[in-house]
């Protein structure tokens, strides 16, 4: 049986579906990578407890074109990351938020005190 952690504990994890803009395209690669290193990196460094990791869908879906994962065990830390990133071209300019999921990774079983199927 797993035991449940505190609520402080539980990580939060959010998939973030976005999808680039023509903007964020015309763009040379240097500059995007410049733009991330001037609006995420920063944001990241200020809240360290978020993690944060990107793939790419382009390959396999139209309606996304990347995936940006956060996990952190502080939810208002991804809070404030957020905010600030509504504050850059990064959030509706570069990037469209199509949809935001979060959840907490085997929730359904460790609300119950079970142990989760395939860990």
């Amino acid at each position: 049986m797993s035991e449940k952690l505190p609520e402080s504990q539980a990580k939060l994890t959010v998939f973030m579906l976005v999808k680039t803009n023509p903007e964020w395209l015309a763009m040379p690669v240097d500059q995007r990578f410049s733009e991330i290193a001037k609006h995420l990196e920063p944001a990241l460094g200020r809240h360290p407890s978020v993690e944060f990791r990107w793939y790419d869908t382009e390959f396999y879906t139209a309606r996304v074109t990347d995936t940006w994962v956060w996990e952190t065990s502080s939810p208002h830390e991804y809070e404030l990351v957020v905010e600030e990133l509504r504050e850059t071209p990064l959030w509706d300019r570069y990037f469209s938020i199509v949809e935001i999921l979060p959840g907490v990774l085997n929730a359904y079983a460790d609300n119950y005190g079970r142990s989760p199927v395939g860990s």
